[in-house]
Order: C-alpha cells, then structure tokens, then sequence
C-alpha cells in the first residue's frame, strides 16, 4: 500500500542486527537504510565511530540501498565523520532541543544550525575525495 502510493517503507537495521536478521531487515525495505548507531535514547548517546564504518561497510556490501546513520548525532564534527562514510546524516533530537528553545522563533537557528551540519558534511567528502 506505501509503494502504491509512493512511499519507500524505510527499515531500520541496528548493532545488534546480525547477518541472519539482516535479510529480513532488508526484505521490502526502499528509499535508504536507516542504522540506529547506538542501542538507548535517541540523543543522549554516541557510537564509537569506528564501529560506524563497520557497520556501514557490512551494510553496504549487502545492500545497494544508500545507508544513513541516525542516533546521537549532535556535532558538525560528527555529522562530517559519518558523512565520510555514510550516504546520509541522520539529525532529530539536537534539532528538536532547538525548537523547544526557541518555539514560534526557531526556524532561523534551525537552519543555522542544520547550515553547520551541511557544510561540515560537504567539507568533509570534498577532503576524501581529494
């Protein structure tokens, strides 16, 4: 019914997704792969980066869907890391924390905020590329 209508039903794979769970993460899955980077609280914690490119590594390697990372993403600095290796940059909380700050007024230090993010993205695969 989600395709009909065209929208790709995103999967979610997480740490603990095996490689036997994995095909059925995978099955029906379109759109782009969403890695949860930590297990908990969206927000309160983050993945060891190392453990982020594995991850997507192993993602990659058994799906031809792009691969974003979510959870724990709050920094420019990490945001362009995961940039480095992942396909997109998943951001909730941090921009929520904005919003509940600034409510009516947020818009402006929301984009600032997600400017940051991009640019720190962008700098960051113009480096591994060069």
């Amino acid at each position: 019914a989600l395709r009909a209508k065209g929208i790709a039903p995103i999967r979610l794979a997480t740490p603990t997704t095996d490689a036997t769970r994995l095909p059925a993460v995978l099955e029906g899955a379109g759109g782009f792969l969403y890695y949860v980077s930590v297990a908990g609280i969206t927000g309160k914690q983050q993945a060891v980066q190392a453990s982020i490119e594995e991850a997507v590594a192993r993602l990659k390697a058994s799906t031809d869907l792009p691969i974003a990372v979510g959870f724990g993403v709050r920094t420019p600095e990490q945001a362009a890391a995961i940039g480095r290796v992942a396909d997109g940059v998943v951001v909730g909380s941090a921009i929520v924390e904005i919003v509940s700050q600034h409510g009516a007024d947020a818009a402006g230090p929301v984009r600032d905020y997600v400017r940051t993010l991009a640019d720190a993205i962008a700098t960051a695969r113009q480096t591994a590329t060069a």
